[in-house]
């Protein structure tokens, strides 16, 4: 809910996901993202596999030291969402003050922390762990890694050219002088992850949108899912979008366009920076391999998908079972209980088969945010408790 909430902007027009898109394994088909105050300074990267990072900083230049330190660096940034504390803008606690005062916010955080505080704390851990449950792992080159020993051995599934793409993608580069074997792409983007060597420097993409030098991107985003399943780039791609297709990021790789003082050293040679002397095919291959990265389900899984209807609002919220407690009391009885935001409207419902519900009673819950009921019980029934946000 926190990521695809426009009102966690200072004006309710940009979420989370207004610059991490689904459809597009959560990145931006612009080269910079719309903020309350303007575009960003970089291109929005895709949010794929967080999880499983090799590289446990974020953002192009590793400015965050955590993922839970990321998530509202872009809420309290000026330009992006707007609750700098400068610049005109409200400070951080306007925003956990505004959000406190949305009855579903306070159903939602007692149900995840145990009371209805919101803290920064407890938002950036809320929006951290969604980003962290965003994998993509689906893909035909599991499908292949999943049926050969070892990555290196040819995939049964793979073409011709998706395994020789592939072999080029591991393989380090030959000697000058010598048939071209191998682009030492995974040096940097290691299988079966392909996220981003901790170690790396920049990769010779030195613009900032419009205009200038930046030597500080040093990360990327796993390589995963640069592609979308219909074939198109989820991109632009790099920090200044200056790439649209996969052509073009090889190309850029077979031959670096010119050294800097933040260059990776895995991009020099004995003599001047890499030029690989790829022949067109082999980039054709390579391009083929990084297509078998693409999976399916990420971008069309409801649980990461918008939970808001037309109007913008939730229309149910189910308290988890672990917040309801069941005491029978053995005479026909027994005590149907949860733990809940203090003094709202809940429901208690019953179903035989978890699939038809029907109302029991509503419930007031006390100060302390508890609800019980009595109930006569016969039968198998299945008991939870839900809250209808106001309309």
């Amino acid at each position: 809910m926190l990521f695809h909430d426009k009102r966690l902007s200072r004006n309710d027009t940009v979420s989370c996901a207004s610059c991490h898109d689904q459809a597009r394994a959560f990145s931006d088909p612009a080269v910079a993202s719309t903020g309350v105050n303007g575009t960003t300074g970089r291109h929005a990267m895709r949010l794929i596999n967080a999880r499983f990072a090799n590289e446990r900083r974020f953002f192009w230049d590793e400015r965050a030291t955590t993922l839970e330190n990321q998530t509202t660096q872009p809420v309290r940034d000026h330009v992006e969402m707007g609750f700098s504390g400068t610049l005109g803008d409200p400070n951080f606690a306007a925003l956990t003050a505004k959000l406190a005062a949305i009855p579903d916010y306070r159903v939602l955080f007692a149900m995840t922390f145990g009371d209805a505080d919101v803290t920064e704390i407890r938002i950036q851990r809320s929006l951290a762990q969604f980003v962290r449950s965003i994998q993509s792992f689906d893909s035909k080159f599991d499908v292949g890694r999943a049926q050969v020993p070892n990555e290196g051995a040819p995939f049964p599934n793979f073409t011709a050219q998706e395994n020789n793409g592939k072999a080029l993608f591991n393989n380090p580069p030959a000697p000058p002088g010598q048939p071209q074997t191998g682009a030492g792409c995974a040096g940097c983007h290691a299988p079966p992850e392909f996220d981003i060597d901790p170690n790396s420097r920049n990769n010779g993409v030195i613009t900032k949108i419009g205009g200038t030098t930046d030597l500080t991107n040093t990360r990327s985003p796993s390589l995963r899912d640069l592609i979308g399943p219909g074939g198109q780039s989820n991109g632009p791609f790099m920090h200044d979008g200056s790439f649209a297709t996969l052509a073009q990021i090889i190309s850029h790789y077979n031959a670096i366009p010119g050294d800097n003082a933040n260059l990776d050293p895995r991009l020099r040679r004995p003599v001047g920076v890499q030029n690989l002397g790829l022949n067109p095919q082999q980039m054709n291959d390579i391009a083929a391999f990084l297509r078998t990265l693409t999976g399916s389900s990420v971008y069309m899984d409801e649980k990461w998908s918008d939970p808001f209807n037309a109007q913008n609002q939730l229309t149910l919220i189910v308290l988890p079972a672990d917040a309801v407690e069941i005491t029978n009391h053995g005479n026909g009885t027994a005590t149907i209980a949860c733990h809940a935001a203090p003094n709202l409207s809940y429901n208690l419902e019953s179903s035989p088969d978890l699939k038809e519900w029907t109302h029991v009673e509503p419930l007031i819950s006390d100060a302390n945010g508890r609800c019980q009921k009595l109930v006569g019980i016969s039968g198998m029934r299945f008991y939870r408790f839900t809250y209808t946000p106001p309309s």
